[in-house]
């Protein structure tokens, strides 16, 4: 009887293990509004191999509304995190023109969250991308930079 207890226990382990699998894709958060919506990226790019476009689209940035002069926040998971990553969007002033903010970088490696707040109350925050980059080494050079390997977007209607 002892016996079959373990065989059953050992057998209950294996389908658990069974079970898990490889995470899927980093997901950012973004709050704005009242509304919070998950995204995967929508670019993934790889420097490992030679290729004429090493950045390829794998997904359409998720969409949010947001009334003028509400922030968006944003939080990243830790894979984001213990990389350098940056943040840039775009907002859209009380006459319809469209701008967009430099860069704001993240290097410190445990930032996970950012709040992007619109230039001045009547401007309306109308996309955010989250860029992830990682070291890259030119062997033709022997030069390195940082490029974006992963880009979260989301569109932001009013």
């Amino acid at each position: 009887m002892r016996r079959s207890r373990v065989v059953a226990l050992l057998a209950a382990g294996g389908f658990a293990v069974a079970g898990c699998s490889a995470p899927g894709p980093a997901e950012v958060t973004f709050y704005a509004d009242g509304h919070t919506i998950s995204s995967t990226p929508v670019l993934k790019c790889d420097y490992s191999q030679k290729l004429e476009k090493p950045c390829q689209a794998v997904g359409a940035p998720e969409t949010l509304k947001v009334r003028a002069g509400k922030p968006v926040q944003i939080s990243v998971p830790g894979e984001v995190a213990d990389a350098p990553w940056q943040i840039v969007f775009e907002y859209v002033t009380p006459q319809g023109e469209f701008k967009q903010s430099e860069p704001i970088p993240f290097t410190s490696l445990d930032r996970y969250a950012y709040t992007v707040t619109p230039p001045t109350p009547a401007d309306r925050i109308s996309a955010v991308d989250v860029q992830k980059f990682t070291a890259v080494l030119n062997t033709g050079t022997g030069e390195s930079g940082l490029l974006p390997s992963d880009v979260w977007g989301l569109q932001l209607e009013g």
